[in-house]
């Protein structure tokens, strides 16, 4: 893809001392602008993506769009993949009804990282209050039948959604304590200071504590 001086501009902005919050003042002066972001995701690199993230335009996000983006992100180590995908559901995928409705059929999508979008977007739901619990036994069931045999980006967002329903639905806290115990995610995980362990017993007991339910 051709890069634009527009492009080349912004690029000598980005140096690896950049920090979101640089990336973020540099969108503000964008705005939104697509053709842009498609010129500095071509790059490849990671900075100048997270940067393409927040001036895409959603209305142009499709599926074939967001399957090659999601196969781009392969090319990136597994904490950074991580991060893009969770970046695009948060700044791009969650905005748009259109893009919602794609995000609440990719739960057997081909794709860990787009399966990932999924369970994250559940988990969100309830950790924000938004969503009725409808369908938590049904999750919750196939979170317990699934969980062991995911790809470990996926398996974090089951176990943060399994989190969230053992905190809210109290009537649901022992099984979501006993899956933990039984896989023994994320057991014995080292997190810093001020931070909630990841393995459901200790994530459970202390974010419910917090709020007192």
């Amino acid at each position: 893809m051709k890069v634009t001086s527009k492009a080349e501009s912004i690029l000598a902005q980005i140096t690896p001392q950049t920090k979101l919050g640089d990336l973020r003042n540099i969108a503000k002066g964008i705005k939104k602008d697509h053709e842009l972001a498609m010129q500095l995701w071509a790059t490849g690199r990671f900075l100048p993506r997270q940067l393409a993230i927040l001036i895409m335009d959603n209305k142009q996000l499709s599926q074939e769009l967001i399957d090659r983006l999601g196969e781009d992100m392969k090319t990136h180590q597994l904490n950074e993949r991580n991060q893009l995908i969770d970046w695009l559901m948060a700044n791009q995928l969650l905005k748009d009804k259109k893009t919602i409705a794609l995000v609440e059929g990719w739960e057997n999508n081909p794709s860990a990282l787009l399966r990932r979008v999924f369970w994250y977007y559940q988990g969100r739901l309830r950790w924000m209050g938004q969503k009725p619990a409808a369908n938590t036994a049904e999750l919750l069931a196939r979170i317990e039948a699934n969980i062991a045999r995911e790809e470990p980006e996926v398996q974090w967002a089951m176990n943060f959604t399994a989190g969230w329903i053992g905190i809210f639905e109290k009537q649901y806290r022992d099984r979501c304590v006993a899956l933990g115990e039984k896989t023994g995610l994320f057991k014995g995980e080292k997190v810093s200071k001020g931070c909630t362990p990841n393995y459901l017993p200790e994530f459970i007991a202390i974010e419910s504590g917090k709020r007192n339910i």
